[in-house]
């Protein structure tokens, strides 16, 4: 579990976040969402520690960043695994070279380990046949599946996605989706998502965060969000009349299958 609190960032007279409280929760999707110029890439750089926020606490798993000395963080760092926007692969580096690149940094495992690790990690995003090919020569959605790979190598207890979807079609984006739901699960890691997909949103948003104008505007999951009455929220969410529309059908559903219930209900006293 993360849980900040009261975090204010401000760059010169801009402020940036604004007294944000929230938690992420353990061995779940947590998302960030919101429109450019928000605050979620500002505040997901708090949580690692590549920012130091001006006010408020963050809280690992009961312990304070915060109050850590700067080799305290190191340690915890060495827990926290990093899946970039453009996936951020050396490109002169092979897909095996690129995953145990932080095994090697950070590890003490022998050689026949770190090998060993590596084709686990790699077979576990369905790349057993990837490993001495260049990032030149793999697609998008397998330059993530790489980058999913280097980031849990080391087995951390949290995982930190920036816009895990950039770029990627419909389809591989769903791929992508739940590859990262699933390994949350598997290895009940504290996931925290940078993301504009709605799919994403609607399909693995299990704890959402709308941040608006560097606050803390709502919050809840994908079940509830689709019945959400904050106006900011739903004009994000549903910014096209399509997207409206679903919605209405959504609600519509919904109610028609709560009224079924309850006549349910009736017919069984």
């Amino acid at each position: 579990m993360i849980e900040f609190k009261n975090i204010s960032k401000h760059f010169g007279d801009k402020t940036v976040l604004n007294d944000v409280s929230h938690r992420m929760e353990t061995g779940k999707c947590n998302l960030i969402i919101g429109t450019s110029g928000s605050g979620k890439t500002v505040l997901q750089k708090c949580l690692v520690g590549l920012f130091e926020p001006d006010n408020g606490e963050i809280i690992y798993d009961g312990i304070s960043f915060t109050d850590m000395t700067e080799e305290e963080r190191k340690l915890l760092r060495q827990q926290i695994g990093m899946l970039f926007q453009g996936s951020a692969l050396f490109d002169s580096m092979t897909v095996e070279e690129n995953v145990i690149f932080p095994l090697n940094m950070f590890s003490k495992m022998t050689p026949l380990e770190k090998k060993k690790r590596v084709d686990e990690v790699l077979a576990r995003v369905q790349l057993v046949d990837a490993h001495k090919k260049f990032p030149a020569e793999i697609s998008g959605g397998m330059k993530k599946r790489v980058g999913i790979a280097r980031a849990i190598v080391l087995n951390p207890k949290y995982l930190f996605c920036d816009e895990p979807n950039s770029g990627l079609d419909p389809q591989t984006s769903m791929v992508i989706d739940k590859l990262i739901y699933d390994i949350t699960k598997e290895f009940k890691m504290t996931t925290v998502i940078n993301t504009h997909d709605m799919n994403s949103v609607m399909e693995i948003g299990e704890n959402i965060l709308y941040m608006y104008l560097g606050q803390h505007e709502w919050s809840g999951n994908n079940k509830e969000i689709i019945f959400s009455k904050n106006e900011r929220l739903n004009e994000f969410i549903f910014a096209s009349e399509f997207l409206k529309d679903a919605k209405d059908m959504r609600m519509l559903e919904a109610k028609g299958k709560i009224d079924n219930d309850r006549n349910m209900d009736e017919l069984l006293k």
